[in-house]
């Protein structure tokens, strides 16, 4: 029998060794549950008896996972990117965002970094944005001259957002494994990733306000609204789009007022804008964009406007559905994402843009994706569970507690393992392997002394410590040298972009992450703020 010290160096120098030699991780980590068991273990406990012994707890860790009803929405996420890559809702609302920044230094940067915030808030996947966004956007820059590295970076850096804004699937395998609540996560990562998304945007504004040339303005075209007139169609635009919005949610509190469903109860949460005490503000906001709309920009002004921003009313809709089901406590995540589907697919077949060959080709892409995701789940389950089994989180424990560091000297051991990891493993198996054996040390530190600038309520450092982690996976979609967002864009990149070139339009962008990472470890609160 192998002791446990012998065994991790075994496990860890196995791992790098299989994962180079080209085996995927599913079958890399089930390989090594089996090598755990058998040096751990004496191999007649584990064939003895059938259904019993350490065998058998690694098939109940497996099925498990596998029947947890959350892990559905994966695939049915995943089917809503892949629909969305490939009906024109995400390039018309390219173009309606270009329509409005195309004049401005950087515009068309902008407009992917503001894209891509749309299309995570839709669907949180990365691959397909970063596809999609190469796909868009970088046939535009290089175009338009656009310095090249500033290209990738913008795309690559942006597409990968998917990862810290909700519905993020990085959040929802962390809630499964830790048993935390998604919905929670979901709330706690809102701020850090909106505030990783405006890193992006202000390093774009600075460097090409210091730098001219790394974005020239496209040729001016005297037709396009300049000034105070592009400003006006705007606000028509969003006055016209907030006179439906409101209309909605009148329509929507009426009808629950008529049935009743609105009364004040003790002990259950008032409904979201669908209180009878919400009718004014409601009617006061849809007056107000109605004078707005004919009184300030005039009708015939405000349907200019409309045809030219009217590519961002599809991504609302499906925002609102997806999020306003989750945050209106009408569905839980899953069913949430099969809705966003439904919405997807019914918009589509709207604009006469769903055929039988968009559908197939999206089920198989969500097949190949979730078969790929399945199986490092069952691997990682069998690993973490076999580890487990011989004593490894306790040994882990016990090295990092008995090395008597400081708290913020732990979790600082802990981000530079996971930004490591990071950088050669995917980040399902990372959440599968890694997490059971790091989230109870970390709950068991003094929560008074996580963070520089105030400190986490012990509730919810679970909740933090999954934020911080989805920062740190953020940070490895970028990373040399299996970088899967460089990967993802070459794929659809001109052919004279090597990866190397890839790699090197990254490195701003790396920093700007690890500055991000660097806030939520000094500011904790920022990410419990509205817990």
């Amino acid at each position: 029998m192998v002791d446990i010290g012998t065994l991790s160096l075994i496990l860890l120098l196995g791992m790098f060794a299989l994962l180079a030699i080209g085996m995927p991780l599913g079958f890399a980590s089930a390989f090594l549950a089996v090598v755990t068991l058998v040096l751990k273990f004496d191999v007649d406990i584990l064939f003895r008896t059938f259904g019993q012994g350490p065998l058998s707890v690694l098939g109940q860790a497996v099925y498990r996972q596998m029947t947890n009803y959350v892990l559905i929405s994966v695939p049915l996420f995943i089917f809503m990117a892949a629909l969305l890559e490939r009906s024109g809702i995400a390039r018309d609302m390219y173009s309606s965002l270009n329509v409005w920044l195309s004049r401005t230094r950087g515009g068309i940067a902008f407009v992917t970094s503001i894209m891509a915030v749309i299309m995570a808030a839709m669907s949180g996947i990365i691959g397909g944005e970063v596809v999609l966004l190469g796909l868009i956007a970088l046939p535009q820059m290089l175009r338009l001259g656009y310095n090249q590295n500033l290209a990738i970076g913008t795309i690559c850096a942006s597409g990968s957002l998917g990862t810290m804004i909700p519905p993020s699937i990085v959040l929802i395998f962390y809630g499964l494994v830790t048993e935390t609540s998604i919905k929670a996560l979901f709330t706690a990562s809102f701020l850090p990733g909106f505030m990783l998304a405006s890193f992006f945007i202000l390093y774009i504004f600075i460097r090409t306000q210091l730098d001219p040339s790394q974005a020239p303005l496209p040729p001016d075209n005297p037709d396009d609204p300049k000034g105070r007139e592009k400003g006006l169609l705007f606000l028509g635009f969003l006055a016209r789009f907030g006179m439906w919005i409101t209309a909605v949610l009148i329509l929507r509190a009426l009808f629950f007022t008529a049935t009743s469903a609105n009364v004040v109860t003790e002990g259950v949460d008032p409904i979201f804008l669908g209180m009878v005490s919400d009718l004014p503000w409601l009617i006061g906001a849809f007056v107000l964009f109605a004078i707005v709309v004919f009184v300030v920009v005039g009708r015939e002004r405000t349907a200019i406007g409309w045809e030219m921003g009217k590519g961002l009313i599809a991504p609302t809709v499906v925002i609102g559905v997806v999020l306003g089901s989750i945050y209106g406590g009408i569905t839980g995540i899953t069913e949430a994402a099969g809705m966003g589907v439904v919405a997807v697919f019914v918009i589509g077949a709207l604009r006469r843009e769903m055929s039988f060959e968009i559908v197939w080709d999206s089920l198989m892409r969500t097949l190949k994706s979730t078969g790929t995701i399945i199986w490092v789940t069952i691997g990682a389950a069998a690993l973490a569970a076999a580890y487990t089994l011989a004593g490894g989180p306790t040994y882990v424990a016990n090295l990092i507690v008995g090395a008597d560091m400081p708290t913020m000297g732990v979790i600082l051991v802990m981000m530079f393992i996971f930004l490591i990891m990071g950088m050669f493993m995917d980040w399902v198996g990372i959440v599968l392997l890694i997490m059971p054996v790091f989230l109870p040390i970390v709950v068991r530190l003094p929560a008074e002394e996580i963070g520089f600038l105030g400190h986490v309520d012990p509730r919810y450092v679970p909740i933090w410590f999954g934020v911080v982690f989805c920062m740190n996976m953020q940070v490895s979609f970028l990373s040399p040298p299996f970088g899967p967002a460089a990967f993802y864009l070459k794929s659809v990149a001109p052919p004279e972009i090597s990866l190397t070139d890839i790699f090197k339009g990254f490195l701003p962008f790396i920093a700007i992450q690890l500055i991000a990472l660097s806030v939520l470890l000094i500011w904790p609160p920022i990410v419990t703020l509205f817990l």
